[in-house]
């Protein structure tokens, strides 16, 4: 069976923008960088299957990839020439696709072009047109986001300095460039995308495409042909049923309607409310509230009608209604699970558990503020709720037998292995293991102890968990910070504990790994 060149994530997003929301082959590998060819490829195979979406429940990532993948694909099917310039005036008509012209194409001429060579013969025809020709926007597809350059300063109401410089996030629809503005805090993910959320409750809908700026928050990776989006913004998108396609790097003509809203924003709002000291976002936003009804009121100079009397007539109807539930922000992370079948939210400096099945491999950890899921395979394995504290979440289903992973992994073979560096190092681990409700959990900070080693010595690591054991400082970060800062290299003071544990109910002691 022929695997898949892209991940499954990637399919099943392939099959929803395709079959499920009716973007064109184009717009979906635009979206979602991957080769035309590609997407065609897997939504033939997925037809050939009857798959349509939502795919059925239970069919995980194995059953989806043996149903796509376990026959060949189709094979794919030019004599009479299109009327090109024809081709080109019914694009411009509402709800008109390229696939649609091809349709009826092949019903007039059934011996004419396949699908891929009317759509490459027909851009090698367009590229003879104006290079700088103005885009036709169709209602309700796209929507355009950006930052302008300037800031909004936000003073401290208490000290009249300068608090924070916020920024002004922009959105305009591509038809009736309607304008949404609001500002925020800075352009980091979580305001970037509740502005996206707050911006498509304000038009009442979603479009079907939005087209961002290459900035780091939206993009983890720029690139001029395959960016890749961030994992929370297409998860949001995903939400709203809206495919990400940013925006080609120093390609301003890509997003000429955000850069036009962006000048409109700049003139008759930031610079409007110059003279104005704002002392809290919601000061701020109340004020630009004002001017964008101002703006979004104030009637054409050609056309007739004003920017909201065309989205009410033209885009509103063609957005999409918002799913009920307003988007919930979350992170996502592709961290391995460790030897002690836990993950790590870093930062909550916090370890939730999985099955302990999924030792040494990878999967995905999405967060948000209330719960930590981990997914494997896009099947989810464990649900925890989120802690800000450090600590472990285990639950118990996800132990072995005895909560042990595997045989060789036990706390008497890690004593073991400290002792090869010293009684002391071997004593500190000990007292980790002894200090937590399972030994495995442990497992980690031991581990980082020992391979400490391999920066600082064995003979400066076996002194500091000498001095760390004194301090009854028994961590991982403890340890490292001694080597750090030199202090292994000073004498201990005068008075101090000895390195025995003190004798306590709560220590297991020695027998207890034997």
């Amino acid at each position: 069976m022929p695997r898949p060149h892209i991940s499954m994530r990637k399919v099943r997003d392939v099959l929803r923008l395709s079959l499920g929301e009716g973007l064109s082959l184009r717009q979906v590998a635009a979206s979602l960088q991957v080769p035309h060819t590609t997407v065609a490829d897997h939504v033939r195979r997925a037809k050939a299957a009857g798959l349509t979406w939502p795919l059925p429940d239970g069919l995980d990532d194995d059953r989806l990839e043996e149903r796509l993948f376990s026959a060949p694909a189709p094979p794919t099917g030019d004599r009479p020439t299109p009327d090109w310039a024809k081709v080109h005036l019914e694009l411009r008509r509402p709800h008109v696709t390229l696939m649609l012209v091809w349709v009826e194409y092949r019903e007039a001429h059934p011996n004419g072009y396949a699908y891929s060579q009317f759509c490459e013969r027909y851009r090698r025809w367009r590229r003879h047109l104006d290079v700088v020709m103005r885009q036709e926007h169709k209602a309700g597809e796209k929507l355009f986001v950006d930052f302008p350059g300037r800031r909004i300063p936000i003073y401290d109401e208490r000290t009249g300095e300068v608090a924070f410089q916020a920024e002004l996030f922009v959105a305009v629809l591509g038809c009736s460039s309607y304008l949404y503005a609001e500002a925020v805090r800075s352009q980091e993910l979580l305001h970037w995308v509740t502005a996206h959320v707050n911006a498509l409750q304000f038009y009442g809908g979603a479009p079907a495409i939005v087209v961002s700026d290459n900035l780091r928050s939206g993009v983890t990776r720029p690139h001029r042909y395959e960016p890749d989006v961030n994992a929370t913004y297409q998860e949001m998108a995903a939400h709203y049923s809206m495919a990400v396609i940013p925006a080609r790097s120093y390609k301003p003509r890509d997003k000429a309607k955000v850069e036009a809203g962006v000048l409109l924003a700049e003139r008759w709002i930031m610079a409007r409310l110059r003279n104005r000291r704002f002392t809290s976002l919601g000061g701020a936003n109340l004020a630009i509230a004002e001017l964008l009804a101002w703006i979004n009121d104030r009637p054409f100079k050609k056309l007739p009608g004003s920017r909201r009397s065309v989205f009410e007539d033209i885009d509103r109807p063609a957005l999409r209604p918002l799913p009920e539930d307003r988007y919930e922000f979350a992170t996502w992370r592709h961290p391995k699970v460790g030897i002690d079948y836990h993950v790590e939210v870093r930062a909550d400096r916090h370890f939730y558990s999985v099955p302990y099945r999924l030792v040494g491999e990878h999967v995905d950890v999405r967060m948000s503020a209330k719960t930590v899921e981990v997914f494997s395979r896009h099947r989810r394995v464990a649900s925890h709720p989120r802690r800000f504290t450090p600590g472990y979440s285990t639950d118990p289903a996800h132990m072995p037998e005895s909560h042990r992973r595997h045989a060789s992994w036990t706390p008497g073979r890690i004593i073991a292995w400290a002792n090869k560096t010293g009684p002391a190092t071997a004593k500190l681990a000990e007292a980790i293991l002894c200090s937590r409700p399972h030994p495995e959990q442990g497992y980690r900070s031991c581990l980082g102890i020992i391979r400490l080693a391999d920066r600082y010595g064995p003979e400066r690591l076996e002194a500091a968990c000498v001095r760390a054991l004194a301090a009854r400082a028994h961590s991982y970060r403890s340890v490292e910070s001694i080597l750090r800062t030199g202090l292994d290299q000073k004498p201990l003071p005068a008075e101090g504990p000895g390195l025995s544990h003190p004798d306590h109910d709560n220590v297991r002691g020695p027998d207890y790994y034997r």
